[in-house]
């Protein structure tokens, strides 16, 4: 658990000026009561670390008070800019998901930037939605929660599932997944499982996956067109909306020099908040399309959780 420690509350009525200590906050739905940057969208509260503000005073070779640079809850004990969307942050009965890290300097029309000569919060602030309100005052302690994805991995094949031969593909997705989120600083959870090629054990799965909020399924396996191949069929009437585009490119993508690789039949969606990507049955077909999935695999839960980062 990640502990770290409220030193000010800071509020004021209009935006784009400087906010002023106060002995508490309360917070609702909306963000924090009687500040202007309150509202329905999803820069509601925004936090500021001592880390963030030290360095900017050595810059500016003067002190900052607390709130100097517009920010509601200012904090000590870790460095939130790396922090990353989607994770939470509890203080005493108020939680809090990070929306967003740093925003867009308005330069001379900001009044914060005109009375201190530059800003911080573009950089090192992040801001939050609210998810349950409370109130907040310094001295609280805050607790970080990383968001930890949850994974699932689904192998389909007879053989694999008879231990006739050992499941590669599958184990292969778990190396690569495990690369991508440890490459960007975040942490996940997999679950792995092999099943012959059965519609309703699928099926089952995948459905229990959707249950339990999983955030992304990645088949293996029964994308052909033998009569044992079931995936596509199956996935598809589970989805709530397809997502068509990414595998039409990578079909087209490496069937111009492999023309047996338009004969996949990989699909990709959402099934309630958990995506979906069923892929080829070997190595080298999983590493090319999940290469091309990644690009795109942030922004898409940025999307389903309604931010808008680019």
């Amino acid at each position: 658990m990640n502990t770290f420690n409220v030193v000010s509350v800071n509020r004021s009525e209009k935006k784009g000026t400087i906010k002023t200590p106060v002995p508490e906050i309360s917070i609702d739905e909306q963000g924090v009561k009687g500040d202007a940057h309150a509202g329905k969208w999803h820069r509601q509260v925004s936090l500021l670390g001592l880390e963030s503000i030290h360095k900017f005073e050595k810059q500016a070779n003067r002190k900052i008070k607390y709130g100097e640079f517009a920010e509601n809850i200012t904090t000590e004990g870790i460095e939130l800019y790396l922090l990353h969307p989607l994770d939470r942050i509890s203080i005493g009965s108020t939680e809090l998901e990070i929306s967003q890290i740093g925003k867009k300097c308005h330069g001379e029309s900001c009044a914060i930037f005109k009375e201190v000569g530059n800003c911080v919060m573009p950089k090192e602030g992040i801001f939050c939605r609210v998810l349950k309100g409370g109130t907040v005052k310094a001295g609280d302690e805050a607790i970080y929660q990383p968001k930890i994805f949850k994974i699932k991995i689904i192998t389909l094949s007879d053989r694999a599932y008879h231990g006739e031969y050992d499941d590669l593909s599958g184990k292969r997705i778990g190396e690569i997944v495990t690369g991508f989120f440890t490459d960007g600083h975040r942490q996940c959870a997999i679950d792995y499982t092999v099943i012959p090629d059965d519609a309703g054990k699928l099926r089952s799965l995948l459905l229990e996956a959707k249950s339990e909020s999983i955030d992304f399924v990645f088949t293996t396996g029964g994308t052909g067109i033998g009569p044992r191949d079931i995936t596509p069929e199956t996935v598809k009437p589970l989805l709530d909306k397809e997502i068509p585009g990414i595998m039409e490119l990578i079909r087209l993508k490496y069937g111009q020099e492999k023309p047996a690789a338009l004969l996949s039949r990989s699909i990709a969606g959402l099934m309630g908040k958990t995506f979906v990507f069923a892929l080829p049955g070997s190595i080298k077909a999983v590493e090319e399309y999940f290469a091309e999935i990644s690009k795109n695999l942030m922004h898409l839960t940025y999307m389903l959780n309604g931010l808008d980062i680019h």
